[in-house]
């Protein structure tokens, strides 16, 4: 078989999974009550008396749905992609791959088509949905399929890069942080080529810009974007399969050196002091998330400095915009949340693959120990990611977009935002039991409160003007997603708290980034720290209260 034994295995077992059904139908159900929201608010608002007036809304209604599902199947293919090969280095089970009878082309290339695998029926299902908007009208067959290609492209490119990082770095934080910032520079470096050359050549760069030219009657220069989609598929599977035995095969050699060498050392070597908490200690003072390399300390700065010169550039015009500053600013502060919560949950999700938590759990530890030294070693070891985004709020008070007052709103708000973004990966890492499904859930609740929110906003301004006529679309966003947020934060652990916080969360969510937009600052404040401030508690004090429970030291029945 072309791709191996992996993929093979993935194939046979993976449709038997009721996440995957659950998930499939969790995604066509939401596509679905999105078009009927909508439809409803188009007929509420004016009168449909023509094929014209269908034809638009439909259009309109394309616009809308892309974009989340560009946005979501490129981020579930790169994450996936990544966090599966992370998981077989954490369970030590890719040595075993290496030193089997698999070829390096089997195993890069099936890893990376198993990850695929639900992506793709993800993609299949919505094809019947995207067929029922068409039937408005203003949509043909040939703009469905382009988009379908742009989108499968997009996505296939993000997983190539995902994997190739995974097996070139050591943890699960590495290769979600520089893969965060791949996709991130994607974007931004397409953007700036809109900005200095035009659409034109935006079009060919940027998977955003490529995906409108694909909804457009004329379809844009797609054969170049996908010309670039394939160079990047072609280049990250190559150089992966070329380095697979290298970078591991290798990279165990020297540690088995090291650990001789530490070994003879140890003798003449003083012993370290550890801190009060070891837990903590252990997080800094030790190696356990991998060493920091300086690719990933480059990357972020390199992204920093893109989105300070976007802050500045926007500052001297005459009438700063508000958006164009909100372009700059929230793709560094929405990657900056997705990787300390993937950090989060990895800190714990590690240590159980590896089985050191077990060794844990029968030590005198107590549980507050464990939880707050996890959560400020993942703040600490994090600590470009976490304070570039405070930086660029100092950045708009130094270029004069915003006041001092509004930037130290901005600066406390997004502070909450970052430990919120910990505490979550906290939580999610001792209730989901599996890696892959940890992270998942972890990166999909982040992104659900912001880019699901957003779409949310997109629809109301696209099908109304007044907030009574807005109302359907709202709710049907808001109550879904709290919803949903309550079944996956509270999957082990619920609590009348994580009840209230699932409830308020989607909702001031939404208000807040309103604020955010119309440069409210005092507002966005006020909304994320009850908001968030709030689901914090809500999420930290039952994962110290049920450590036990929840990490198996005992059951829920026991006294």
């Amino acid at each position: 078989m072309l791709l191996g034994a992996v993929f093979e295995r993935e194939v046979r077992f993976a449709p038997k999974s009721k996440g995957l059904f659950i998930g499939r139908a969790v995604y066509a159900g939401s596509l679905l009550a999105i078009i009927a929201t909508c439809w409803l608010v188009l007929t509420g608002t004016q009168a449909v008396t023509s094929p014209g007036d269908t034809a638009r809304f439909g259009a309109t209604l394309l616009r809308t749905l892309a974009p989340l599902q560009l946005s979501l199947a490129v981020l579930a293919a790169a994450m996936t992609a990544a966090v599966a090969v992370s998981v077989e280095k954490d369970r030590r089970t890719l040595e075993l791959l290496l030193l089997s009878r698999l070829s390096e082309r089997e195993l890069v290339l099936g890893k990376l088509a198993a990850s695929l695998l639900r992506v793709i029926l993800m993609l299949l299902s919505a094809i019947p949905v995207f067929g029922i908007a068409s039937l408005f009208g203003g949509v043909t067959g040939i703009q469905l399929g382009r988009l379908f290609i742009v989108t499968a492209a997009a996505a296939l490119s993000a997983a190539s890069i995902a994997t190739t990082v995974a097996f070139w770095k050591d943890t699960t934080f590495q290769a979600v942080a520089i893969t965060a910032f791949a996709l991130v520079a994607w974007v931004v470096i397409g953007e700036a080529a809109t900005s200095w050359f035009g659409p034109a050549v935006g079009e060919q760069l940027s998977p955003a810009r490529a995906m409108f030219a694909a909804l457009s009657p004329a379809g844009g220069n797609l054969g170049s974007f996908l010309s670039l989609c394939g160079l990047l598929i072609l280049v990250t599977n190559v150089v992966a399969i070329q380095r697979v035995r290298t970078w591991n095969m290798a990279r165990d050699a020297r540690r088995a050196a090291q650990a001789q060498g530490t070994t003879a050392s140890a003798q003449s070597r003083p012993a370290r002091y550890i801190w009060r908490n070891p837990i903590l200690w252990r997080e800094i003072c030790t190696n356990a998330y991998g060493r920091t390399i300086v690719i990933v300390r480059v990357a972020w700065l390199l992204l920093f400095t893109a989105a300070v010169a976007g802050i500045v550039s926007e500052a001297r015009a005459e009438n700063p915009d508000r958006f164009a500053v909100a372009v700059a600013v929230i793709p560094m502060a929405l990657a900056s949340l997705l990787a300390v919560t993937a950090l989060a949950v990895s800190s714990i999700t590690t240590e159980r693959d590896r089985g050191s938590l077990d060794l844990l759990l029968v030590s005198d530890l107590e549980p507050k120990e464990f939880i707050w030294g996890k959560l400020f070693g993942a703040i600490a070891v994090a600590r470009e990611v976490v304070v570039l985004p405070l930086l660029l709020c100092v950045a708009l008070i130094a270029s004069g977009i915003a006041s001092v007052e509004n930037g130290i709103y901005l600066l406390i708000g997004t502070g909450i935002l970052l430990f919120f973004a910990a505490v979550l990966g906290i939580h999610i890492g001792l209730s989901y039991p599996s890696s892959r499904r940890a992270i998942g859930i972890g990166l999909g609740t982040i992104a659900f409160l912001f880019i699901g929110v957003a779409t949310a906003m997109r629809i109301m301004v696209a099908f109304g003007s007044s907030f009574e006529l807005q109302l359907a679309p709202f709710l049907a966003v808001i109550v879904g997603g709290g919803i949903g947020l309550y079944a996956a934060l509270s999957a082990r652990n619920p609590s009348p708290a994580i009840g209230w916080a699932s409830a308020i969360l989607p909702a001031l969510t939404f208000v807040g980034i309103t604020g955010f937009l119309q440069g409210n600052t005092l507002q966005v404040l006020l909304v994320t720290a009850v908001a968030y401030g709030f689901t914090t508690v809500a999420l930290l004090v039952p994962a110290i209260g049920a450590f036990d429970v929840l990490t198996g030291r005992s059951s829920a029945g026991d006294t």
